[in-house]
């Protein structure tokens, strides 16, 4: 089995680094599949906080894949244009047993075809803009699933798309075993009441 994570330009970074960690995990403790980094090129991808990662594979040379996951961040602004992308994540999109977005991603998955008329979320910042697409059930959850379609609200919660996935494909045990070695048990602490609302978007919190 093989995982690809999609990156590309101003692509949130732990929108795919916090899933590639569980699936990376996966794979060590549980037999879960091989994971890739999948770009347009070859070359490094400059990321939206600046961290530089170098793609094993690019669009052309990428080998089959069983899952396929699309994060988010301010680049899909622009990807969602990006012919060679859109075409990438459709045809895999025929052939993926699954395909994943964390945050923003959702907006690629549409614009390649896959969310017409499915159940899906994002961040929060962007649910109403999600909304206005018109032909998608925007839900303000966690995590989201519509038949082969996964999707999740912004940044961290790609981590826990990721667990309820594994637990999904390939059992509670396996779940456990990666929690567990992720040490992923997070903390009910909450600072603040920013976590009350969507209505109030703070000039220092931009949407992803």
């Amino acid at each position: 089995m093989s995982f690809g994570f999609v990156i590309f330009p101003q692509a949130e970074e732990l929108d795919f680094v916090g899933p590639w960690e569980m699936t990376t995990m996966w794979h060590q403790v549980a037999e879960g599949p091989k994971c890739l980094l999948v770009a347009e090129t070859n070359t490094p991808v400059i990321c939206a906080k600046g961290m530089s990662v170098n793609p094993h594979y690019s669009f052309v040379d990428c080998p089959p894949l069983d899952y396929l996951l699309v994060p988010g961040g301010q680049g899909t602004r622009t990807e969602v244009n990006n012919p060679k992308l859109l075409d990438f994540v459709a045809t895999r999109g025929q052939s993926c047993k699954a395909v994943l977005s964390v945050c923003t991603g959702s907006f690629v998955l549409h614009a390649a075809g896959l969310l017409k008329g499915r159940k899906a979320t994002t961040h929060w910042g962007s649910l109403e803009r999600l909304r206005a697409l018109g032909d998608v059930h925007v839900i303000e959850e966690r995590f989201v699933r519509d038949g082969f379609i996964w999707s999740s609200a912004g940044v961290s919660a790609g981590i826990d798309l990721l667990l309820a996935f594994i637990n999904e494909v390939a059992g509670e045990d396996a779940a456990a075993r990666v929690q567990f070695a992720a040490e992923y048990y997070p903390s009910e602490q909450r600072y603040g009441s920013l976590h009350r609302t969507h209505a109030s978007s703070p000039k220092y919190l931009r949407e992803a």
